[in-house]
């Protein structure tokens, strides 16, 4: 009787809540387009230089995405999920 109830009891429960799990696939999301924008601006010839890959896009934006989507993935760690 009493393992039975112990077993009842003890629900699997996930170590985040729903409010963590959403801000962690937003951060994913911003690590994601960061990256997407970071990519690109090559030559097909390696002899010939292109000054595109020192665009501001690739430079200032594209790491500044991932360092946000860095800081919203710790910051939905340390969340407190709301306990009902």
């Amino acid at each position: 009787m009493g393992e039975q109830k112990r077993k009842e009891s003890k629900k699997p429960a996930f170590v985040f809540g729903k409010k963590n799990y959403k801000f962690m696939f937003i951060g994913l999301a911003v690590i994601a387009l960061g990256f997407i924008l970071m990519s690109g601006g090559g030559s097909d010839d390696p002899n010939v230089f292109n000054p595109e890959i020192f665009n501001w896009r690739r430079i200032r934006l594209a790491p500044m995405l991932v360092l946000i989507g860095f800081g919203l993935e710790v910051y939905a760690i340390l969340l407190n999920p709301e306990e009902n």
